[in-house]
């Protein structure tokens, strides 16, 4: 365990590797889980300003569901969670030409459309973030999907890129510029 501030980071950030194969999983993370993508409360009022420009990128289906559900819901076990198609695909979850699950609200991003990438939890999977209960501590934890994530470990091996290198600019979004420079020095210093 790697401590940094109030942060319990898991050693398999740096000992893994990891880098999404998409032509493998097909975007499965946007599809496959218990509940939408987790959301923090902040995360609710971006979802609120960005919500109209990323409409045009969905579906028909998923713009009638968030028309019946709202723009996010509230789940017991996960807490706020982005709305999902039949408890699987993510509401803003886009399918391109090649059947790949991608995130209609990134496309907006990307497009110039938004200024907020997506939620936070999707930006640094397969990496978890978990509070202690008194709110002081966060667990920072490798949580790779066994069968989903299989490819993305054996490319990230092939291509020998830790699971911290690979999620950087999510890591640094969450987290800032300090706490990634403190990682990959620690990251350094126990490879000698």
């Amino acid at each position: 365990m790697i401590v940094i501030d109030n942060k319990l980071v898991s050693d398999e950030i740096i000992s893994e590797q990891f880098v999404c194969d998409l032509n493998k999983c097909k975007g499965g993370c946007c599809v496959d889980g218990d509940a939408g993508a987790p959301l923090s409360k902040d995360e609710l009022e971006k979802l609120n300003e960005v919500c109209e420009a990323v409409l045009p990128y969905l579906a028909e289906e998923n713009q009638i569901e968030l028309l019946k559900q709202g723009r996010y819901v509230y789940d017991k076990e996960f807490g706020w969670v982005t709305p999902t198609i039949q408890s699987k695909v993510c509401v803003y979850g886009i399918t391109d030409k090649n059947g790949i699950v991608k995130c209609g609200i990134e496309q907006a991003y990307n497009d110039g459309k938004v200024n907020w990438k997506k939620p936070i939890s999707c930006h640094l999977f397969p990496i978890r973030v978990k509070l202690s209960r008194n709110k002081q501590t966060e667990y920072v934890n490798y949580e790779p999907r066994e069968d989903l994530c299989s490819a993305a470990c054996v490319l990230g091996k092939k291509l020998k890129v830790p699971v911290y290198v690979f999620l950087k600019d999510a890591l640094v979004r969450k987290y800032g510029a300090g706490f990634y420079e403190t990682l990959e020095a620690t990251a350094k210093h126990l490879k000698q």
